[in-house]
């Protein structure tokens, strides 16, 4: 009897500590993952709401199979069109294959800010002036993944996913014990407002549960995406670049398609996504850095740098980037459910919805809990300092 009650003490005293960690790392995250399930909800359709707010550039109709004009007379045409700036990079998107976009800045060394461009693949036609962040959904896009405070705003989002992890597995541990004497998905309607919403929320909290640790996961891994870029740089693409690293930029440049042709015969299958002009970031003073890309759902979201000599148009070094670039690629369309098309979006968005009501269903049951328990404090604080006698 005595082993049982000790037993029965220690399990006890172990389901209020995790049940005090349950509470509290839920609502110190609570109300930032509010925002970020809010705010998440449309940007989840953030090409559909884009497109039919005017806020993509509208492609002409042209001839199926209309060619695609070198890309040097597309860099032109950038260039002509931002007078006094520097062609950086070219993006292709996998999504819009008529068109590229352009990013230019004044140096080489100055991050592009807001002079993007968009131009036509087929006739090197300038579509429109691209302005990352404009327009509702751009609000709501750095609202999401920075609150408007840059690196620090980022790191702070990723230590809340942090806190609302540790929610997770708390819940997980309390779960078991309190669902021993109930069928699962049970839904207690004949008794009070509390314990019905308690049941909805472990029902649709241990349901919602897989897609909460996928979504979660990868929105802390997108927070450290700077710094793990800055990681890569400092690291893979230092070394890879080693053996030019005293040598003066080239006076005169390769064709960009001699580049390019270079790094398709060296990619086989694989398909460009970016190229990063010489002295950019994300190359070196020597190389034209072509990022190829798979051809498959997967492989589509995991880049291979080809360095492209500047000078001679010749391939110095071509190689996977490290595990965590991959993951970190791989996290950012699992976040926003970009893999599957507008099905998988609709899936991600109704359980969007469905986090929504368990974090406002668990505020709702702490406050009503605080409620009920306050009579109790007060009566027991009368009694203890009540005079002998009243």
């Amino acid at each position: 009897m005595i082993s049982i009650s000790l037993g029965a003490a220690r399990r006890l005293r172990a389901f209020r500590l995790w049940s005090l960690i349950h509470t509290w790392t839920s609502l110190v995250s609570m109300a930032f993952l509010l925002l970020l399930c809010l705010t998440g909800l449309p940007l989840i359709f953030h090409h559909e709401l884009n497109h039919a707010l005017g806020y993509e550039a509208a492609v002409p109709d042209l001839a199926p199979g209309t060619p695609f004009v070198p890309l040097d007379r597309i860099a032109a045409a950038a260039i002509a069109h931002k007078p006094g700036e520097i062609l950086q990079f070219l993006y292709f998107d996998p999504d819009e294959t008529n068109t590229v976009l352009a990013g230019l800045s004044k140096t080489l060394k100055t991050a592009p800010s807001d002079s993007f461009v968009v131009l036509d693949r087929r006739t090197a036609q300038v579509l429109a002036d691209d302005k990352p962040g404009a327009g509702p959904i751009g609000f709501l896009l750095q609202l999401h993944t920075d609150m408007f405070l840059g690196l620090p705003g980022k790191l702070f989002l990723g230590a809340m996913g942090l806190v609302f992890a540790a929610a997770i597995i708390s819940g997980i541990v309390l779960y078991g014990p309190f669902m021993k004497k109930l069928d699962f998905g049970t839904v207690r309607r004949k008794r009070s407002s509390r314990i019905k919403w308690l049941d909805w929320h472990n029902l649709i909290g241990i349901s919602t549960l897989a897609w909460v640790l996928v979504v979660g996961t990868t929105g802390t891994v997108n927070t450290w995406a700077d710094l793990m870029l800055k990681m890569w740089q400092g690291g893979q693409l230092a070394e890879m670049t080693a053996p030019y690293r005293d040598v003066p930029r080239p006076l005169t440049l390769v064709s960009l398609d001699a580049a390019m042709s270079t790094a398709r015969t060296a990619a086989g299958t694989m398909t460009p996504r970016l190229v990063a002009f010489p002295g950019t970031g994300f190359s070196s003073n020597n190389h034209y850095a072509v990022f190829m890309a798979g051809s498959t759902p997967l492989t589509a979201r995991l880049l291979m740098p080809a360095l492209i000599d500047a000078g001679t148009g010749q391939l110095t070094d071509m190689r996977a980037m490290p595990w965590y670039i991959q993951a970190l690629f791989l996290s950012q369309p699992l976040h926003f459910g970009d893999y599957g098309g507008l099905p998988l979006k609709i899936i991600w968005a109704v359980l969007d919805v469905a986090t929504i009501v368990v974090l406002a269903s668990g505020v709702y049951l702490w406050l009503v809990r605080r409620r009920s328990a306050l009579p109790r404090l007060t009566a027991s604080r009368t009694l203890t300092t009540a005079e002998p006698g009243e």
